[in-house]
C-alpha cells in the first residue's frame, strides 16, 4: 500500500511538472493568432511566447490589392493614406513576450499608404515583454486598454492613439524612446511608478479626466508641451532627471509647475 501511494504521489508530481513545464515554454506563432482573428476568435494567452510579427493592420493582404499611388515628399504620411482594419475581437495577453514587432501601425515605404488597426473591445498585454518595436500609432481603443507591467524594450509609439474607455500604463518599463505625442485618453490613466529610460514625449496630448504620474520615473527629458489637463493631476514623488519642457500646458485651465 505505501510502495502504491509513493508511486500515487510521484505520477501526480510529474504530470504536474510537465503541465507546468508545457504552460511555461508555451510558443505560439503570431500567424495563429491572426488567424484566429480572422475567423472571429477571441484572443486569450497567459504564460506565452509570440514568435514572428504580429501584425494587426493586416497589411500583407491589402497592399497587393490596392491602387499604386503617386509618391510626393510633402503627404507621404498623410493620414488621407489610412488604410484601416477593425479589431473586434477580445486581446488579452498576461505574462507574455513578443520576439518580434508588434503592429497597430505601419508605413509602407513602397505603396506610400500607411495600415493601421483600430480596437473595438478590450485590449488588454499585462506583464508582457516587448522585445522589439511596439506601435499603436493612430489606433483608436473603444474599450480597455490595460498595458500595466509591462516592458517595451525597443521604441514605441501611441502618438495619435485614442482611448475611449479605462487605459492603464502603471508600473511599466520603456527603455527606449516613446511618445504619446497627441494621444487623447477620456478616462483618467494612471502612469504611476512607470519608469521612461529615455526622453518622453506627451507633447500635445489631452487628459480628459486626470491623469496619475505618482512616482513615475523619468531618467531624461519630460516634454508635455502644449500637453491639456482636466481633472486629478498627480505628480506625487515623479521624478524628471533633467528637463520637462512645459511651454503652454494647462492644467485644469492654469499653468503648469513643479516644484
Amino acid at each position: 500500500m505505501k510502495n502504491l501511494q509513493t508511486i500515487k504521489l510521484a505520477t501526480t508530481a510529474l504530470v504536474f511538472f510537465i503541465s507546468l513545464s508545457i504552460t511555461a515554454q508555451q510558443k505560439v506563432n503570431a500567424s495563429k493568432i491572426i488567424k484566429d482573428i480572422k475567423n472571429g476568435k477571441n484572443i486569450t494567452y497567459k504564460n506565452a511566447t509570440i514568435v514572428g510579427i504580429l501584425d494587426f493592420t493586416f497589411m500583407n493582404d491589402k497592399v497587393d490589392k490596392l491602387p499604386k499611388r503617386r509618391k510626393r515628399w510633402w503627404n507621404n504620411n498623410n493620414s488621407s493614406n489610412l488604410i484601416k482594419e477593425l479589431i473586434e475581437n477580445k486581446i488579452s495577453f498576461v505574462n507574455c513576450t513578443f520576439e518580434d514587432n508588434v503592429l497597430a501601425y505601419f508605413h509602407d515605404e513602397d505603396s506610400g499608404y500607411t495600415f493601421i488597426a483600430n480596437f473595438d473591445d478590450d485590449v488588454v498585454f499585462k506583464n508582457c515583454n516587448f522585445k522589439e518595436h511596439a506601435m499603436f500609432k493612430y489606433s483608436h481603443f473603444k474599450e480597455d486598454a490595460i498595458f500595466s507591467d509591462s516592458k517595451f524594450n525597443e521604441d514605441s509609439t501611441f502618438k495619435y492613439a485614442k482611448f475611449k474607455s479605462n487605459s492603464d500604463f502603471s508600473n511599466t518599463h520603456f527603455k527606449d524612446s516613446s511618445t504619446f505625442k497627441y494621444s487623447e485618453f477620456s478616462k483618467k490613466v494612471s502612469f504611476a511608478s512607470s519608469i521612461f529610460n529615455e526622453s518622453a514625449t506627451f507633447k500635445y496630448a489631452k487628459f480628459k479626466n486626470g491623469v496619475s504620474f505618482n512616482k513615475t520615473r523619468f531618467d531624461e527629458n519630460l516634454d508635455i508641451k502644449y500637453t491639456k489637463v482636466q481633472g486629478d493631476f498627480d505628480i506625487t514623488q515623479m521624478h524628471v532627471e533633467f528637463h520637462i519642457d512645459s511651454k503652454y500646458t494647462k492644467i485644469n485651465g492654469k499653468k503648469f509647475r513643479y516644484n
